[in-house]
């Protein structure tokens, strides 16, 4: 049977989890289950060690990590359970049929399913960055310790994207994070709802994602309707990363991948989408996964990914295939004969 791993900070009552925060549980559940409740609750050090077995247990070609991939996902405001694993589990399978081959995992903070309670998620967002900090980075700093070779990831979607970037400013002001020697490979947005402004530097998240990122890639839409009444609520002042785009300049490891033009190419699917189609279609597209798995591999380019034209100095999402030959080119041979005491050169 094919399991579905969780790293859960919502609260346990009666044996169902709810939209508040909680102490931190981890799950192992059914890929058949709708939903996940007490029952599918393990122990961390079994959680871990399941995972990154996982993770590693299948080697791609394609990829520069020389074990394996492992993907953090961190879900937006307003999202169930029921649609945490389903868009989970929708990325997986599209990233999979694009033949990347690591897994997908899913931070699951509380977020109320109504649009009254979006400034109170953001709240909780931020009461939870430093679970995501506690957990997340601390897999991340005991496996490279260990000398793991494992390449760990993350991906923020919406509100999912503040999180993140609170979780980095925690990591900042963390002691033992902030002296420690841990990296991660790829750090993603989609649909970003944080402020375009807070990349010009001075944040703290900002300094610590290139001080221990490999890269860092903002995928936006400019017709992100979702993103158009968040950036209202703000009364205008702060245009939103996912809808607007990164500011110039902003150095080598920083990549901002316009989706607009694709994105009017596609037909809408009321039976497939999930939630608003302008906020969420990534989750459905398999371009999107064809690029975003080139991305976590790292065996191309940032400006040289196939699905990406590069036009005035600006890089757009576009449909085309994987470079035909790549799965010969030896990528994973090179990286496994080019590691420095567990850690990639």
């Amino acid at each position: 049977m094919a399991f579905d791993y969780i790293i859960t900070a919502r609260k346990l009552a009666s044996g169902q989890f709810t939209a508040e925060p909680g102490p931190l549980k981890f799950i192992k559940v059914p890929r058949n289950a709708v939903i996940y409740d007490e029952t599918h609750v393990i122990a961390r050090t079994a959680w871990v060690e399941e995972v990154v077995a996982l993770a590693d247990g299948d080697d791609n070609p394609l990829s520069i990590s020389p074990l394996g991939d492992l993907l953090f996902y961190v879900h937006g405001y307003n999202n169930t359970i029921e649609a945490v694993l389903a868009r989970q589990r929708t990325l997986s399978a599209n990233m999979r049929a694009e033949l990347w081959r690591g897994l997908v995992v899913s931070f699951d903070w509380p977020s109320n399913n109504q649009l009254l309670g979006y400034f109170e998620d953001r709240d909780d967002g931020a009461e939870v960055a430093h679970l995501l900090v506690e957990t997340c980075l601390d897999i991340v700093v005991t496996q490279q310790r260990r000398k793991c070779v494992t390449n760990i990831h993350m991906i923020g979607h919406s509100a999912g994207a503040y999180v993140i970037t609170k979780a980095f400013e925690f990591a900042h002001n963390k002691g033992k994070y902030f002296k420690s020697d841990w990296r991660l490979g790829q750090v993603a947005f989609i649909s970003g709802d944080v402020s375009r402004n807070s990349f010009f530097g001075t944040d703290q998240w900002v300094e610590v994602m290139n001080k221990r990122v490999m890269r860092f890639t903002n995928y936006f839409n400019p017709f992100d309707a979702a993103l158009a009444v968040s950036n209202a609520k703000r009364l205008g002042v702060s245009p939103r990363a996912g809808r607007r785009g990164l500011p110039d300049n902003l150095g080598d490891k920083i990549v901002d991948v316009n989706c607009g033009d694709y994105f009017q190419t596609l037909k809408p699917d009321p039976k497939e989408w999930m939630g608003s189609w302008s906020h969420s279609w990534y989750f459905q597209s398999r371009v999107f996964a064809r690029d975003l798995s080139m991305t976590l591999e790292g065996a191309i380019d940032r400006d040289f990914i196939p699905t990406r034209e590069l036009r005035d100095d600006k890089l757009h999402l576009r449909d085309a295939p994987r470079p035909k030959y790549i799965e010969e080119w030896g990528v994973n041979d090179a990286a496994k004969r080019t590691t420095d005491s567990g850690r990639t050169v």
